[in-house]
């Protein structure tokens, strides 16, 4: 079976991730009248479409869909389910599957976007909800489950964020075409969620690579750095600020640092871990709603009397005036304090006010645990704080002084050997990869690892 071009039939177009990190749209034709999509995702920084009209700052759909039957969402980040709202202007009425935990996080997840992104009316807003909620059918992982009579499909777990999934599809029954796509990948031994497991055989593997040049920080290493620098905190009397998207990485860390509190009880009885996202206060609820999905590790916690997501230090900040007080305050008062904010990459939300009160402050220390995109002004912050240099946030020129640190096992995404691992691990395939999701230089980097690893896979690099 070929699966390369749109001469025959199955074939994948990519309508996002193929310059960049952002925008995840892949959509497999099964034949001239019948596709689904996996993932309809948001553009951010300078990302854009394949196709060249879609970007950050036009996010309506440059492709037709009166062949899409049927949305896959692999998770609910923006960057892979923020688009969904366009998707349904353009005429979709489909069924949009997703795995049981998703289905609860995504309205949230896209309430919070169409306040930024389409209307700040709440009727418009309930009415788009209501009417995607009304679309979707979640699915248990592990269970294959029939879309059309040309296609079934099975999720498994992804490892990435609570809810997430990579995607096997089966076209035509007890056949060779499987085809799966990884949506992101996490790492193992992350916090909370289970590792992935490589699939038992694929044709054709669509894989991310966002970090398909790099290698994290063992969990050992990376908590023992984590705590050196909450110790500097201590013995600086300063803040330690992270900026973190409010699902996923916020609930992590909450994780990580309940265990270095208690581990540290005698010491750090003192410091205070601020929760400043409105947004990531209704995610975490929602995640320990979600406790079944937790893995054995997390569950162990529980069954001690311990409560990784919500514990004594632990305090959150909702509304913008009790925002504005913890600024003021951090300010005026020499005291150890750990802040979550989003974004995640700096680009907004309210990490900046953070950024703006504290950059300048040698006290400070800032911890980049995941993925800054070229151009946002996280990535600007990590290039040039250790050069003592600016960056410029809201128009306005702000200097470095704080101390800039990356502690990159943190982040959701799987590292160039774990991605290795998982396609290496296949017991039957892959004949074909497909390396999408990253970088120019991430990409190429996994395509020549996966080469070495697969020598008789065809491994590619789409452009659409």
């Amino acid at each position: 079976m070929t699966i390369a071009t749109p001469d025959s039939f199955p074939h994948i177009s990519h309508h996002g991730a193929v310059q960049g990190v952002t925008g995840s749209c892949h959509e497999l034709h099964l034949d001239e009248k019948m596709s689904v999509l996996i993932d309809c995702g948001i553009f951010q920084g300078t990302d854009k479409s394949p196709h060249g009209k879609a970007d950050a700052w036009n996010l309506e759909l440059d492709f037709p869909i009166s062949s899409v039957k049927a949305l896959i969402i692999t998770h609910c980040h923006i960057d892979h389910a923020g688009r969904i709202p366009w998707l349904l202007a353009a005429g979709f009425n489909g069924t949009i599957f997703c795995s049981h935990p998703t289905a609860k996080l995504l309205p949230l997840m896209l309430e919070d976007a169409a306040k930024i992104g389409i209307s700040r009316d709440k009727k418009v807003i309930k009415k788009l909800v209501d009417k995607i909620k009304s679309m979707l059918q979640p699915l248990d992982y592990n269970e294959w489950t029939e879309i059309n009579d040309r296609l079934q499909i099975r999720l498994q777990r992804a490892g990435h964020i609570l809810g997430s999934a990579y995607v096997e599809c089966e076209i035509e029954k007890n056949s060779d075409k499987r085809i799966v796509f990884s949506g992101d990948l996490g790492a193992p031994h992350a916090p909370l969620l289970p590792a992935p497991q490589s699939p038992e055989k694929c044709h054709t593997l669509v894989i991310e690579s966002t970090y398909g040049h790099k290698l994290h920080d063992e969990r050992k290493n990376r908590k023992q750095r984590l705590s050196n620098i909450i110790q500097r905190c201590f013995e600086d009397q300063g803040a330690v600020l992270i900026p973190a998207f409010s699902l996923g990485r916020t609930q992590e860390l909450m994780y990580e640092f309940e265990q270095l509190i208690y581990d540290n009880e005698s010491e750090w009885a003192g410091i205070e871990v601020i929760i400043d996202s409105p947004l990531a206060s209704r995610f975490t609820q929602i995640y320990r709603e979600l406790k079944p999905f937790w893995d054995d590790e997390a569950q162990s916690v529980i069954n001690e009397g311990r409560y990784p997501l919500t514990f004594k230090q632990l305090h959150t900040v909702e509304s913008h005036e009790d925002h504005k007080s913890t600024i003021k305050f951090l300010q005026k008062t020499a005291r150890p304090t750990i802040i979550i904010a989003a974004s995640g990459m700096c680009n907004g939300g309210r990490i900046t006010g953070y950024l703006k009160a504290l950059l300048g402050d040698k006290r400070t220390d800032i911890i980049f645990s995941g993925y800054q995109a070229k151009n946002s002004i996280g990535r600007h912050i990590f290039k040039y704080g250790p050069k003592n240099g600016w960056v410029e946030i809201d128009g306005e020129r702000y200097d470095i002084n704080a101390k800039i640190h990356q502690i990159g096992g943190y982040s959701a995404h799987a590292d160039q050997k774990n991605l290795i691992d998982f396609a290496s691990q296949i017991d039957s395939g892959p004949e074909v990869v497909r390396v999408i999701h990253g970088d120019e230089n991430a990409k190429a980097a996994l395509q020549d690892k996966l080469s070495e690893s697969l020598p008789k896979a065809k491994i590619v690099i789409p452009t659409n």
